[in-house]
């Protein structure tokens, strides 16, 4: 039986300020207070989201553990933790369910109440476990996935089948999981439909992978990169725009590619603050519905009003609008069955103690996702 009063000292990857480098340091990571579990990481995974929590977006309070895409053992649990046990795998999650709240149980969105995105860096009680030389660290939200232990209050934290490959369940821990639920939860992507997925990653590709799923017929993938064409066939997609290689703006090709209508649904994955109007400019008018996932650094972007005016839809998404035990346990469940091809996620992987080798990976080409390992 784990020391459940002892603290571990381990290695994770810090930012001391904005715009500063990462660096893998030593930290201390204390006992989980009564509803907190420690977890022994197995390893995480690199997202955008990462990228912007080091330039101090949004709300990034520092010095930070970086680090919110991930998978791992639970070391020890608090003693008031029930549904959670020494030895079981489970994933974080940056929003909870408390399936009693006003939010809950509307059924109209994710966003518990009781258990909410924690933008302070902090756990509920507006403290952290986890420290270095003294000085208190915080989390990205509510995780602290590139350290080799964490504390995570068992609200935010999944339990998953311990058969699941640590790789695939890191990937549907944030990105993947972000853009299949905005296809299923916050577009209610219908059969027989067309639909637009701005930016190939790992949540554009969750995208499509969710609209495939639900039917759509017609799936554009649109990205500069021209590498993602064979990422987003192998997940759905039916037709691709390399975007840059013409005068004409993306919306305009998307509407020729059909009939001039533009599509039913559309999903802005890149963060590109200028494709946020052109996704809504893809839509059929009247009842075309966007959903913005991307973020970028910046608060405030310029958009086109008039692409809403004319009956469009543009909705905000928060974890793709996927409740966090309900919901993201039913993707935990398919990924087991391997109901995705999450292998066509997994590009490059390297250590903790090379996390800097991570963000230049990410620059290249080929890359859609980083497996970072650790060393215990």
């Amino acid at each position: 039986m784990p020391n459940t009063s002892q603290v571990i000292s381990c290695k994770a990857a810090i930012c001391w300020g904005a715009g500063k480098p990462v660096t893998v340091e030593e930290i201390q990571v204390d006992p989980p207070k009564a509803t907190e579990v420690r977890v022994k990481m197995l390893c995480a995974s690199l997202c955008h989201t990462d990228i912007s929590s080091i330039q101090g977006f949004p709300y990034i309070n520092f010095p930070l553990a970086l680090g919110h895409e991930g998978v791992g053992v639970v070391e020890s649990v608090g003693d008031q933790v029930r549904n959670l046990k020494e030895g079981d795998v489970v994933i974080p999650t940056y929003i909870g369910e408390c399936q009693e709240c006003e939010n809950c149980v509307s059924g109209k969105t994710n966003l518990c109440l009781t258990y909410p995105i924690r933008l302070t860096g902090l756990l509920p009680d507006n403290t952290s476990r986890i420290s270095i030389r003294g000085q208190r660290l915080h989390h990205v939200l509510s995780c602290a996935t590139w350290s080799e232990y964490m504390v995570s209050d068992a609200n935010y934290t999944l339990k998953v089948d311990p058969t699941i490959d640590p790789a695939h369940a890191s990937f549907i821990s944030c990105g993947f999981s972000t853009g299949y639920g905005a296809a299923w939860k916050e577009a209610k992507v219908e059969s027989g439909s067309s639909v637009a997925v701005f930016g190939l990653g790992a949540v554009g590709l969750g995208a499509i992978s969710g609209a495939k799923m639900l039917g759509a017929t017609k799936i554009i993938g649109i990205d500069k990169n021209e590498m993602k064409r064979e990422k987003g066939e192998a997940f759905g997609m039916t037709d691709f725009i390399k975007a840059g290689d013409s005068a004409k703006s993306v919306s305009e090709l998307v509407k020729e590619m059909s009939g001039g209508m533009g599509l039913d649904y559309s999903f802005e994955c890149s963060g590109v603050a200028p494709l946020l109007t052109e996704s809504v400019e893809a839509t059929k008018v009247g009842t075309g519905k966007t959903i913005a996932i991307g973020t970028g650094t910046e608060p405030i972007i310029p958009f086109g009003l008039t692409s809403i005016m004319y009956g469009r839809t543009l909705k905000g998404s928060v974890f793709g609008g996927l409740k966090a035990i309900s919901d993201l346990s039913i993707v935990a469940n398919k990924c087991q069955k391997e109901e995705f091809p999450l292998q066509e996620l997994f590009t490059h992987e390297v250590p903790l103690t090379d996390i800097n080798k991570a963000f230049e990976l990410l620059k290249k080409p080929n890359c859609v996702k980083v497996v970072i390992k650790m060393s215990h």
